[in-house]
């Protein structure tokens, strides 16, 4: 239980900061968020792995490192963190919010961003917090956290910069039921991070060959 009470705490702190970012404007957002999640990491990574993303989880899970009954309750709490930041932000600040691409994107180029750096996310998380060969390093939340941040500053004017399916699809349903939001984007959140996780899963097996 205690894993999935973290990994609730450590996503519930994520999407709430990028609620608060988001509604504030705030010039340095994405340097924000990254601190957000490398914090989060340095707290829970040592009782849950510091997911706090479905698509992380999904990697770990492919390199045999969660059992499907665990991945399913990692999701839900994640899902349930992502909810309930959303939900507090929209209280505080009075504007729901919901991550979407930018109006002259793509849905391709959407949809690219979101892949790329969520397989660079998991990537960088199975090889500095799960790999034994780097086992027991004191930069991982670092890397983590940093990666997150160079993609929001890189692509999220362009897919939105979830690269999380909680943060795509948890403040989205919430943002539903408070009176805004769509559904129509929520596939590029799910389906590009999704996608990214099982591919670095699929490489990092080859890097530990």
């Amino acid at each position: 239980m205690k894993r999935y009470v973290t990994e609730f705490i450590g996503t519930f702190f994520l999407v709430l900061t990028i609620g608060l970012v988001v509604a504030n404007g705030t010039p340095l957002g994405p340097l924000a968020i990254g601190s957000a999640l490398m914090i989060m990491v340095y707290m829970g990574g040592h009782v849950s792995g510091g997911h706090y993303n479905p698509a992380v989880s999904l990697a770990v899970l492919m390199r045999g490192k969660l059992t499907g009954g665990e991945f399913g309750a990692y999701v839900v709490s994640q899902l349930l963190g992502a909810m309930a930041a959303a939900a507090i932000s929209t209280l505080v600040t009075g504007a729901g919010f919901s991550p979407a691409p930018a109006p002259d994107a793509s849905p391709l180029a959407a949809l690219l961003i979101e892949f790329l750096f969520t397989f660079a996310l998991a990537l960088v998380v199975l090889n500095v917090a799960v790999s034994q060969r780097t086992q027991g390093n004191s930069f991982f939340g670092l890397a983590i956290g940093f990666t997150v941040g160079t993609g929001a500053f890189a692509g999220g004017a362009i897919s939105g910069g979830a690269f999380n399916p909680a943060v795509g699809l948890g403040p989205t349903l919430v943002h539903l039921v408070t009176g805004g939001g769509s559904l129509a984007h929520v596939w590029l959140y799910l389906v590009g991070p999704l996608a990214g996780g099982a591919a670095a899963a699929a490489v990092f097996g080859m890097q530990e060959a």
